[in-house]
């Protein structure tokens, strides 16, 4: 059973109360040991018109490549990105419906390694990352608790 993943108020990514947010969901996908959103990125965020910015697509795959470490249900379980590459294989256009997938490749207590990918409407992936996200120091954990009250699966 796929479920939605929670969401905070004022993230870029998925920032309910951030007026600049993309808007992202995550549904959780077991069956396929995936983290999945589906998102149509508007314009105003282009680099070149009709392309999403590189750094808006950075953006995309670290949220959910990191948010994979979600898959068991721990929606608590928060990380921070120590490392990321990706490979952008062809530009990622605004305006269209885009499928972007996470997923774990091994995972401690500690830290993880995560891969994600931006797939296009036809299949065909424009850009894909792999990361190591580890647990966040006390001070950003501390920083984080005040919010914890928002940090909820949003209303569809």
């Amino acid at each position: 059973m796929r479920t939605k993943q929670p969401t905070s108020r004022t993230c870029f990514c998925c920032g309910r109360e951030n007026d600049y947010s993309l808007r992202m969901t995550w549904y959780n996908d077991p069956d396929a040991g995936k983290v999945r959103c589906m998102v149509t990125v508007p314009e105003h965020y282009n680099g070149y018109p009709g392309i999403v910015h590189g750094g808006v697509v950075a953006a995309m795959l670290d949220e959910t490549a990191g948010r994979a470490i979600l898959l068991d249900g721990d929606f608590d379980n928060f990380m921070v990105t120590l490392k990321m590459e990706i490979t952008y294989r062809k530009p990622t256009p605004t305006e269209v419906p885009l499928e972007i997938t996470g997923w774990v490749l091994r995972k401690s207590a500690e830290r993880a390694h995560v891969a994600g990918e931006i797939r296009l409407p036809d299949g065909t992936v424009s850009a894909e990352c792999t990361e190591v996200v580890v647990r966040p120091p006390k001070e950003i954990m501390d920083q984080w608790e005040p919010e914890r009250a928002f940090w909820k699966i949003p209303d569809d």
